[in-house]
Protein backbone atom coordinates (compact mmCIF):
# COMPACT_ATOMS: atom_id res chain seq x y z
CA UNK A 1 0.00 0.00 0.00
CA UNK A 2 1.42 3.41 -0.96
CA UNK A 3 2.12 6.18 1.54
CA UNK A 4 -0.86 8.40 0.66
CA UNK A 5 -3.40 5.63 1.30
CA UNK A 6 -1.57 4.65 4.47
CA UNK A 7 -1.75 8.22 5.78
CA UNK A 8 -5.50 8.23 5.16
CA UNK A 9 -5.77 5.13 7.35
CA UNK A 10 -3.73 6.83 10.06
CA UNK A 11 -5.94 9.91 9.91
CA UNK A 12 -9.12 7.83 10.25
CA UNK A 13 -7.70 5.96 13.24
CA UNK A 14 -6.71 9.17 15.02
CA UNK A 15 -9.54 11.57 14.22
CA UNK A 16 -12.22 9.62 16.12
CA UNK A 17 -10.76 10.97 19.36
CA UNK A 18 -12.86 14.09 18.63
CA UNK A 19 -16.07 12.14 19.35
CA UNK A 20 -15.60 12.41 23.13
CA UNK A 21 -14.60 16.09 23.17
CA UNK A 22 -18.08 17.71 23.51
CA UNK A 23 -18.44 16.15 26.97
CA UNK A 24 -15.89 18.68 28.22
CA UNK A 25 -18.38 21.49 27.55
CA UNK A 26 -21.15 20.23 29.81
CA UNK A 27 -22.33 23.33 31.68
CA UNK A 28 -23.22 22.12 35.16
CA UNK A 29 -23.42 18.32 35.35
CA UNK A 30 -24.68 16.86 38.59
CA UNK A 31 -21.95 15.98 41.12
CA UNK A 32 -22.80 12.29 40.79
CA UNK A 33 -22.47 12.51 36.99
CA UNK A 34 -19.08 14.22 37.31
CA UNK A 35 -17.86 11.48 39.64
CA UNK A 36 -19.15 8.78 37.31
CA UNK A 37 -17.46 10.37 34.30
CA UNK A 38 -14.22 10.60 36.27
CA UNK A 39 -14.45 6.93 37.27
CA UNK A 40 -15.16 5.78 33.70
CA UNK A 41 -12.10 7.72 32.56
CA UNK A 42 -10.03 5.91 35.20
CA UNK A 43 -11.32 2.56 33.92
CA UNK A 44 -10.39 3.40 30.34
CA UNK A 45 -6.92 4.56 31.40
CA UNK A 46 -6.30 1.46 33.55
CA UNK A 47 -7.11 -0.65 30.51
CA UNK A 48 -4.65 1.40 28.46
CA UNK A 49 -1.92 0.84 31.07
CA UNK A 50 -2.48 -2.91 30.83
CA UNK A 51 -2.58 -2.72 27.03
CA UNK A 52 0.63 -0.75 26.55
CA UNK A 53 2.63 -2.60 29.21
CA UNK A 54 1.63 -5.95 27.71
CA UNK A 55 2.82 -4.82 24.29
CA UNK A 56 6.03 -3.30 25.69
CA UNK A 57 6.84 -6.48 27.66
CA UNK A 58 6.43 -8.80 24.67
CA UNK A 59 9.99 -8.34 23.25
CA UNK A 60 11.43 -9.02 26.71
CA UNK A 61 9.29 -12.13 27.05
CA UNK A 62 10.41 -13.38 23.63
CA UNK A 63 14.05 -12.77 24.57
CA UNK A 64 13.60 -14.68 27.84
CA UNK A 65 12.10 -17.63 25.96
CA UNK A 66 15.17 -17.58 23.71
CA UNK A 67 17.43 -17.76 26.77
CA UNK A 68 15.42 -20.66 28.17
CA UNK A 69 15.57 -22.56 24.88
CA UNK A 70 19.27 -21.70 24.37
CA UNK A 71 18.53 -19.92 21.11
CA UNK A 72 19.47 -16.45 22.33
CA UNK A 73 21.60 -14.62 24.88
CA UNK A 74 20.95 -12.23 27.74
CA UNK A 75 21.90 -9.10 25.80
CA UNK A 76 18.41 -8.55 24.30
CA UNK A 77 16.85 -9.15 27.73
CA UNK A 78 18.99 -6.47 29.37
CA UNK A 79 18.65 -4.15 26.37
CA UNK A 80 14.88 -4.25 26.16
CA UNK A 81 14.63 -4.38 29.95
CA UNK A 82 16.64 -1.17 30.28
CA UNK A 83 14.44 0.56 27.71
CA UNK A 84 11.34 -0.71 29.52
CA UNK A 85 12.46 0.52 32.95
CA UNK A 86 13.86 3.79 31.60
CA UNK A 87 10.74 4.65 29.59
CA UNK A 88 8.45 3.85 32.50
CA UNK A 89 10.54 5.95 34.89
CA UNK A 90 10.77 8.94 32.54
CA UNK A 91 7.07 8.81 31.69
CA UNK A 92 6.04 8.73 35.35
CA UNK A 93 8.64 10.89 37.08
CA UNK A 94 8.81 13.59 34.43
CA UNK A 95 5.13 14.33 34.94
CA UNK A 96 5.62 14.42 38.70
CA UNK A 97 8.39 17.00 38.24
CA UNK A 98 6.35 18.95 35.70
CA UNK A 99 3.28 19.15 37.94
CA UNK A 100 5.37 20.30 40.90
CA UNK A 101 7.00 22.97 38.78
CA UNK A 102 3.65 24.23 37.47
CA UNK A 103 2.23 24.32 41.01
CA UNK A 104 5.16 26.41 42.21
CA UNK A 105 4.85 28.82 39.29
CA UNK A 106 1.10 29.15 39.86
CA UNK A 107 1.69 29.77 43.57
CA UNK A 108 4.24 32.50 42.89
CA UNK A 109 2.05 34.24 40.32
CA UNK A 110 -0.92 34.19 42.71
CA UNK A 111 0.93 36.09 45.46
CA UNK A 112 -0.10 39.75 45.72
CA UNK A 113 2.44 42.40 44.76
CA UNK A 114 2.29 45.99 46.03
CA UNK A 115 3.84 49.24 44.88
CA UNK A 116 4.97 50.41 41.49
CA UNK A 117 6.32 47.73 39.23
CA UNK A 118 4.91 45.11 41.61
CA UNK A 119 4.38 42.46 38.94
CA UNK A 120 7.33 41.58 36.77
CA UNK A 121 7.02 40.66 33.11
CA UNK A 122 7.84 37.03 33.88
CA UNK A 123 5.05 36.87 36.44
CA UNK A 124 2.55 38.26 33.97
CA UNK A 125 3.57 35.59 31.49
CA UNK A 126 3.27 32.89 34.14
CA UNK A 127 -0.20 34.09 35.10
CA UNK A 128 -1.37 34.16 31.50
CA UNK A 129 0.24 30.85 30.60
CA UNK A 130 -0.35 27.24 31.62
CA UNK A 131 0.31 28.10 35.29
CA UNK A 132 -2.97 30.02 35.28
CA UNK A 133 -4.92 26.98 34.12
CA UNK A 134 -7.23 25.19 36.50
CA UNK A 135 -6.07 21.81 37.88
CA UNK A 136 -8.72 20.14 35.71
CA UNK A 137 -7.28 21.67 32.53
CA UNK A 138 -3.72 20.72 33.41
CA UNK A 139 -4.87 17.18 34.18
CA UNK A 140 -6.67 16.97 30.84
CA UNK A 141 -3.44 18.03 29.11
CA UNK A 142 -1.45 15.35 30.94
CA UNK A 143 -3.99 12.72 29.89
CA UNK A 144 -3.77 13.90 26.28
CA UNK A 145 0.05 13.66 26.34
CA UNK A 146 -0.02 10.12 27.74
CA UNK A 147 -2.62 8.96 25.25
CA UNK A 148 -0.71 10.65 22.43
CA UNK A 149 2.40 8.61 23.22
CA UNK A 150 0.27 5.46 23.24
CA UNK A 151 -1.34 6.37 19.93
CA UNK A 152 2.05 7.03 18.32
CA UNK A 153 2.93 3.38 18.97
CA UNK A 154 -0.43 2.33 17.49
CA UNK A 155 0.33 4.40 14.40
CA UNK A 156 3.65 2.56 14.01
CA UNK A 157 1.72 -0.73 13.87
CA UNK A 158 -0.66 0.60 11.19
CA UNK A 159 2.18 1.96 9.07
CA UNK A 160 4.20 -1.23 9.31
CA UNK A 161 1.23 -3.41 8.32
CA UNK A 162 0.45 -1.19 5.32
CA UNK A 163 4.11 -1.04 4.23
CA UNK A 164 4.24 -4.85 4.04
CA UNK A 165 0.98 -4.95 2.01
CA UNK A 166 -0.99 -6.59 4.81
CA UNK A 167 -4.08 -4.64 3.80
CA UNK A 168 -6.58 -6.72 5.79
CA UNK A 169 -4.50 -6.42 8.93
CA UNK A 170 -4.02 -2.68 8.47
CA UNK A 171 -7.76 -2.19 7.97
CA UNK A 172 -8.65 -4.15 11.10
CA UNK A 173 -6.07 -2.18 13.05
CA UNK A 174 -7.60 1.09 11.89
CA UNK A 175 -11.11 0.00 12.89
CA UNK A 176 -9.95 -1.18 16.29
CA UNK A 177 -7.76 1.84 17.01
CA UNK A 178 -10.50 4.20 15.83
CA UNK A 179 -12.86 2.68 18.39
CA UNK A 180 -10.14 2.94 21.02
CA UNK A 181 -9.54 6.59 20.26
CA UNK A 182 -13.24 7.38 20.61
CA UNK A 183 -13.15 6.13 24.22
CA UNK A 184 -9.79 7.81 24.83
CA UNK A 185 -11.22 11.19 23.83
CA UNK A 186 -13.78 10.78 26.55
CA UNK A 187 -11.00 10.02 29.03
CA UNK A 188 -9.19 13.24 28.10
CA UNK A 189 -12.12 15.57 28.74
CA UNK A 190 -13.65 13.82 31.75
CA UNK A 191 -11.80 16.09 34.24
CA UNK A 192 -13.17 19.16 32.40
CA UNK A 193 -16.83 18.25 32.86
CA UNK A 194 -18.11 20.54 35.59
CA UNK A 195 -14.81 22.33 36.16
CA UNK A 196 -15.63 25.17 38.59
CA UNK A 197 -13.79 28.27 39.75
CA UNK A 198 -13.57 29.45 43.36
CA UNK A 199 -16.99 31.13 43.08
CA UNK A 200 -18.71 28.02 41.79
CA UNK A 201 -18.96 29.32 38.22
CA UNK A 202 -18.50 26.67 35.55
CA UNK A 203 -15.38 26.91 33.40
CA UNK A 204 -16.34 25.79 29.92
CA UNK A 205 -13.33 25.03 27.70
CA UNK A 206 -13.37 26.63 24.28
CA UNK A 207 -13.63 24.55 21.13
CA UNK A 208 -10.08 25.51 20.08
CA UNK A 209 -8.82 24.25 23.45
CA UNK A 210 -10.67 20.94 23.04
CA UNK A 211 -9.46 20.56 19.46
CA UNK A 212 -5.92 21.22 20.69
CA UNK A 213 -6.26 18.38 23.19
CA UNK A 214 -7.64 16.16 20.43
CA UNK A 215 -4.63 17.01 18.26
CA UNK A 216 -2.20 16.16 21.08
CA UNK A 217 -3.96 12.87 21.80
CA UNK A 218 -4.94 11.74 18.30
CA UNK A 219 -2.38 13.44 16.06
CA UNK A 220 0.48 11.07 16.99
CA UNK A 221 -1.51 8.22 15.42
CA UNK A 222 -1.09 9.95 12.05
CA UNK A 223 2.58 10.76 12.69
CA UNK A 224 3.31 7.21 13.85
CA UNK A 225 1.62 5.81 10.74
CA UNK A 226 3.86 7.93 8.51
CA UNK A 227 7.02 6.83 10.35
CA UNK A 228 5.93 3.20 10.58
CA UNK A 229 5.41 3.04 6.82
CA UNK A 230 9.10 3.74 6.27
CA UNK A 231 10.80 2.62 9.45
CA UNK A 232 10.00 0.99 12.75
CA UNK A 233 11.61 -1.36 15.23
CA UNK A 234 10.82 -3.01 18.52
CA UNK A 235 13.15 -0.78 20.53
CA UNK A 236 11.28 2.34 19.41
CA UNK A 237 7.95 0.74 20.24
CA UNK A 238 9.11 -0.27 23.73
CA UNK A 239 10.29 3.28 24.48
CA UNK A 240 7.08 5.00 23.39
CA UNK A 241 4.81 2.40 24.98
CA UNK A 242 6.53 2.61 28.36
CA UNK A 243 6.62 6.42 28.22
CA UNK A 244 2.87 6.27 27.65
CA UNK A 245 2.35 3.78 30.48
CA UNK A 246 4.31 5.89 32.96
CA UNK A 247 2.45 9.09 32.11
CA UNK A 248 -0.96 7.38 32.19
CA UNK A 249 -0.14 5.82 35.58
CA UNK A 250 0.53 9.28 37.00
CA UNK A 251 -2.78 10.55 35.64
CA UNK A 252 -4.65 7.56 37.10
CA UNK A 253 -3.31 8.39 40.58
CA UNK A 254 -4.57 11.97 40.19
CA UNK A 255 -8.04 10.88 39.09
CA UNK A 256 -8.27 8.29 41.87
CA UNK A 257 -7.41 11.04 44.35
CA UNK A 258 -10.37 13.07 43.07
CA UNK A 259 -12.65 10.04 43.40
CA UNK A 260 -11.43 9.30 46.93
CA UNK A 261 -12.35 12.79 48.16
CA UNK A 262 -15.97 12.26 47.12
CA UNK A 263 -16.30 9.10 49.24
CA UNK A 264 -18.65 7.46 46.73
CA UNK A 265 -17.16 4.01 46.31
CA UNK A 266 -20.31 2.83 44.52
CA UNK A 267 -19.95 5.34 41.68
CA UNK A 268 -16.23 4.64 41.51
CA UNK A 269 -16.89 0.90 41.11
CA UNK A 270 -19.58 1.40 38.47
CA UNK A 271 -17.44 3.80 36.47
CA UNK A 272 -14.32 1.63 36.71
CA UNK A 273 -16.27 -1.38 35.48
CA UNK A 274 -17.80 0.55 32.58
CA UNK A 275 -14.44 2.00 31.53
CA UNK A 276 -12.61 -1.32 31.73
CA UNK A 277 -15.32 -3.13 29.77
CA UNK A 278 -15.31 -0.38 27.12
CA UNK A 279 -11.57 -0.80 26.73
CA UNK A 280 -11.66 -4.59 26.45
CA UNK A 281 -14.67 -4.65 24.13
CA UNK A 282 -13.03 -2.23 21.68
CA UNK A 283 -9.81 -4.25 21.94
CA UNK A 284 -11.56 -7.38 20.65
CA UNK A 285 -11.35 -6.20 17.04
CA UNK A 286 -7.63 -5.54 17.36
CA UNK A 287 -7.13 -8.97 18.93
CA UNK A 288 -9.06 -10.54 16.05
CA UNK A 289 -6.44 -9.02 13.77
CA UNK A 290 -3.81 -11.14 15.46
CA UNK A 291 -1.90 -8.26 17.06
Amino acid sequence: MDLSKTLILGFIAGVTIIIGMPIGRLKRPMPSLRLLLNAVAVGVLIFLVWDVLSAAWEPIDVALVGVHEHTGGLAPVFGYGSLFAGGLAVGLLSLVAYERYMSKVAGRSAKPRFGPGAMAVGEVRARSGMAAWSPARRLALLIAVGIGLHNFAEGLAIGQAAATDQVALATLLVVGFALHNATEGFGIVAPLAGDMDADGVARRPSWPFLLGLALIGGGPTFVGTAIGHGFTNEAMSVVFLTLAAGSILYVVTQLLGIAAKAKRSDLLAYGLLAGLLAGFVTDMIVTAAGV
